[in-house]
């Protein structure tokens, strides 16, 4: 299957992968982490892209066990057949009892998804030294509701409570946010948001069968060669790139890792176009620790500075791209319970990823930096990604939750809480207590 980049090019110009300052980058692109994106100072534009990979795995580049297709499984008791989960430390470890077990496990989806399907990156990933991990995928959209005596109390718990009854609120009008382009640069090194896109239609890339995944490349190449003005791009194959154009592309930040010869490796595209003040790009990675590369697309925003405004203007590119889908008779996996559907539970409803890279090396050592976060409905990594400590107190610093709340609450979240942050860190080089700024919480 060919493996490809999506490369619009400002004025033609173009010279060994290296992406021109001031250009949309449209991609998927593998790796091992979620936000490697290092010195981002010279990233500016936004991409869309689009991926088929596996269900993901926490560490391993390939699930070392399975019986989920196996239909001699059924022979066999659901004693038999239970997984030890003793040492696991995820969400679907605490939700899936022997009894619960019993009564799924002759069940699947109308696609075939079945619960040992859902649930084996789980049981192959016990869990992650910083984060608790969610340890279940769907394969489809009918996975959450096939499988709802499962998925309902994971959702519930990732939440922070989120209950079946409850609805999510969808609200894409980038004129709506307040503030967030005041952001104090001399603080602010980067914005950065990110969401992810399901084709209704389609199994979810844990469950795709290769004419699958060829067919959604098919269409998402096809909808975005009908993009306009900025937004419109050229297709490049990855597998006519050089070493040294992909070496090139992970310097400039628009592919974050070699491309490996793994047997999971998903389709990749990538693509640049001008979009003056902002940037970004899709990524996909089957392999990545604690966060998910598995949907059909990913949309990337990001630029230097603190101006999250520009960055969430990434919604226009959203809207756009729904209306191309639209008019190819597709749309996009949707519902009033659990907003956008994707791959993993933990990204339903905004899929949304908005935050910062922040100097703040007073406070990031401050006792209470971690309850400020939390109360401000904030958290933390490393600019390396989600099991990367901070280095010169340079944190990246994004909102919390993802289902519950619109994309525009989010990351006025974002927008407000970082403004605190920065008072809170003029304080403390001044020598001042903090105590009257902590916040209650939200």
């Amino acid at each position: 299957m060919e493996r490809r980049l999506w490369v619009p090019i400002k004025e033609g110009r173009r010279r060994a992968g290296r992406v021109q300052s001031g250009q949309v980058c449209w991609g998927a692109q593998t790796g091992r982490h979620e936000a490697q994106r290092g010195d981002s100072s010279n990233i500016q534009g936004w991409s869309c892209g689009f991926s088929d990979a596996p269900a993901p795995c926490s560490q391993a580049p390939a699930m070392p066990f399975s019986n989920s297709h196996n239909l001699l499984k059924m022979k066999f008791s659901a004693e038999d057949e239970y997984p030890d989960l003793s040492t696991h430390n995820n969400h679907m470890a605490k939700v899936l009892t022997l009894d619960l077990y019993s009564k799924l496990r002759g069940k699947q989806t109308p696609c075939g998804f079945t619960v040992d399907d859902i649930i084996q990156t789980g049981v192959d990933n016990p869990g992650h030294p910083f984060i608790m991990t969610v340890g279940c995928v769907a394969g489809d959209e009918e996975s959450y509701e096939v499988f709802r005596e499962l998925f309902d109390p994971i959702i519930e718990d990732r939440h922070g409570g989120y209950k079946p009854s409850d609805q999510h609120k969808t609200d894409l009008n980038p004129d709506n946010l307040q503030g967030g382009d005041d952001l104090d640069p001399n603080y602010v090194l980067s914005a950065r948001v990110r969401t992810g896109r399901s084709i209704r239609g389609y199994c979810l890339p844990p469950h795709c069968s290769r004419g699958e995944r060829r067919a959604i490349e098919k269409l998402c190449v096809e909808a975005l060669a009908n993009l306009e003005g900025d937004l419109n791009g050229k297709y490049y194959a990855l597998k006519n790139m050089t070493d040294a154009e992909q070496q090139q592309l992970i310097d400039d930040h628009f592919l974050f890792d070699k491309l490996l010869p793994l047997c999971s490796w998903p389709l990749g595209w990538l693509g640049t176009g001008p979009m003056p003040g902002a940037s970004g790009t899709m990524t996909t990675r089957p392999s990545s620790c604690g966060s998910t590369r598995e949907d059909h697309m990913r949309v990337i925003s990001m630029q230097k500075g603190g101006n999250m405004k520009e960055v969430f203007r990434f919604c226009t590119g959203l809207t756009q791209i729904e209306t191309l889908f639209k008019s190819k008779n597709y749309e996009f996996m949707w519902n009033p319970h659990l907003g956008y559907v994707l791959t993993c539970p933990s990204n339903l409803g905004t899929g949304l990823r908005g935050g910062v890279h922040i100097k703040l090396p007073n406070l990031g050592k401050h006792e209470k930096f971690g309850e400020i976060l939390k109360r401000l409905r904030l958290q933390k990594r490393g600019t390396g990604g989600v099991d990367t400590a901070a280095v010169g107190g340079v944190f990246d610093v994004s909102n919390a939750d993802r289902l519950g709340f619109s994309e525009v609450e989010l990351v006025q979240m974002v927008v407000d809480g970082v403004k605190l942050l920065i008072e809170m860190e003029k304080c403390l080089e001044k020598g001042k207590s903090i105590d009257d700024l902590i916040p209650a919480q939200k």
